[in-house]
């Protein structure tokens, strides 16, 4: 078994690569299979080659059964048993076995197994819940056995859609040199969103939820705030400041540009685990003109 007897199987390695002109071409069937099964009492450095066909696991004498991911998103064992979904590495998939990428096979090793298979596929450990535990490597071919929910969460956020960053300067219309500004985005702009991914055995569900806020005033300077900001509404005093995010220009211009970028904290969750994403952005941009106030004198 390879996954416990390294030291043998290498010693193997070197001995069947010295005695290779001697020993007829390796068993060969198709898009074949195969493993190694080194013997625990032998003292002698000598192993049992076979080779075979592919097996999917869920098909074939020793991938059946009842195991994989049920619909309640429980792990279970080849007679039905819940089991922990990860064990030593590897993940739980159809049949319910573990299933561990042979990441560890160097080319002596592959060459003894059969060399490498034509197409899609990967060299696997498996252990199906019996006393030897991981055994193999095996070569699985399509498809992996198992699918981590890492991958499919990036699915499920790549299945986001963001709203559009609306603006809302306040008071409306064009502002004045000195006078407060309310910034402020649109309701539909600060809403969290959700996406799920799929595949069989593994459900993900992405979730976005708006942190903060950038703003580019186009004047040189710039602000965050912490939320969408408050709306200005009529009647209220024109001289007051926002009271979490706003602005005062001190300089006219027929045209800044303001930008406003929000920023999205992404988690996900799905086959019995959860994690984070790197942050997501959306922006928008509205232009203003900023005019000096005009002093009126009555007589």
């Amino acid at each position: 078994m390879l996954g416990r007897q390294r030291p043998a199987l290498l010693l193997t390695v070197l001995v069947g690569l010295l005695a290779s002109a001697f020993m007829p071409a390796p068993v060969w069937a198709g898009d074949g299979t195969g493993k190694v099964e080194c013997a625990r009492s032998d003292p002698r450095p000598a192993c049992n080659i076979s080779a075979g066909t592919p097996q999917r696991p869920g098909k074939g004498s020793d991938g059946g059964g009842k195991g994989g991911r049920s619909g309640d998103g429980k792990c279970r064992g080849p007679q039905g048993q819940e089991i922990p979904c990860e064990r030593d590495g590897g993940r739980v998939g159809a049949g319910g076995c573990y299933y561990r990428p042979a990441n560890d096979l160097g080319p002596g090793i592959i060459e003894i197994l059969g060399g490498q298979p034509v197409g899609e596929g990967g060299w696997y450990y498996r252990d199906c819940g019996d006393s030897e535990g991981y055994t193999g490597p095996f070569w699985i071919a399509g498809a992996p056995p198992v699918v981590s929910p890492e991958v499919v969460a990036r699915q499920a956020v790549a299945k986001l859609q963001l709203p559009e960053v609306t603006i809302r300067m306040n008071p409306p219309g064009d502002q004045l040199v000195n006078l407060p500004i309310w910034l402020a985005l649109d309701a539909a702009s600060w809403t969290s969103q959700s996406a799920t991914a799929s595949v069989p055995g593994v459900s993900v569900t992405a979730t976005a939820r708006p942190v903060k806020v950038a703003w580019s005033m186009g004047d040189g300077t710039t602000r965050t705030c912490d939320g969408p900001g408050t709306a200005w509404t009529a009647g209220t005093d024109p001289r007051a400041a926002s009271p979490d995010c706003g602005h005062v220009y001190r300089r006219a211009s027929d045209a800044y540009r303001v930008t406003a970028t929000v920023t999205w904290e992404v988690t996900w969750a799905g086959a019995g685990q959860s994690g984070t994403v790197p942050d997501l952005t959306t922006s928008g941009q509205v232009q203003t003109r900023v005019q000096e106030s005009q002093a009126v004198i009555s007589r």
